[in-house]
This record gives structure tokens, C-alpha cells and sequence, in this order.
């Protein structure tokens, strides 16, 4: 079954990590991302551009509405995905407790709608 790790966190309180941090994070990354592609099960992942680059897109009245912003103000914002083939929602919630984003934010595992 396929699932999309979200990952969440507060733009406004983002950890102020040193340079040293970064790069251990980054390290963190790479170890996981390596880790999941060689147990088949990565099959797409990205983060996100703040929400400040945001644009929202409606229709009304048969008209398109575009507002610059995310859709909703909240506390935490969207800021990146894995999308990953599980056996089932265990192996998912195994999977995310390795997300670094983990620690200072969280990650919601939804899976993906069946395709007929």
C-alpha cells in the first residue's frame, strides 16, 4: 500500500540549528533516504519552498480566485513529503519514526487512495 509521510512544523519556530547540526541533519537525510530506497520501498520525496511562496487557488461563481498564502492560517505548516510502498501501516509508522523532521515537528502517514 502506498503512503505519504507529511511532515510538519512551525515556519516561525524552526529549530536554529549551527552549521554542524545542518550537516549531521543532512547526514540523517541521506542515511534514511538511502536506507529506504534499498529496502524498495522510497518512492518519491521532496521538500516544500516556504509557505510565504504559497498561492491558493479557488473557484467561485465559475471564476478562478488566487490568493498569495497557504489555504488556512495554522501553527504548523506543511514543509515536505515521502511518498513510500508499505506492506501496511506499521511498516509506515517504522518508517517514520526515522524521519529527522520527527524530533521538532511531525509527521502524519496517510495513505494513498486505491487506483482502479
Amino acid at each position: 500500500m502506498k503512503y505519504m509521510l507529511l511532515m510538519y512544523a512551525s515556519e516561525a519556530e524552526a529549530p536554529n540549528f549551527t552549521p554542524e547540526e545542518y550537516e549531521a541533519i543532512g547526514k540523517e537525510w541521506q542515511t534514511l533516504l538511502k536506507e529506504a530506497k534499498a529496502a524498495g520501498v522510497l518512492l518519491a520525496n521532496n521538500g516544500l519552498a516556504s509557505v510565504s511562496t504559497a498561492t491558493t487557488v479557488r473557484i467561485r461563481e465559475d471564476k478562478a480566485l488566487t490568493t498569495d498564502g497557504p489555504f488556512a492560517e495554522t501553527h504548523e505548516q506543511l514543509g515536505g513529503f515521502l511518498m513510500l510502498n508499505c506492506q501496511d501501516l506499521d511498516e509506515a509508522i517504522r518508517w517514520a519514526t526515522k524521519v529527522p523532521h520527527a524530533r521538532y515537528g511531525s509527521v502524519e502517514i496517510r495513505p494513498l487512495w486505491d487506483q482502479v
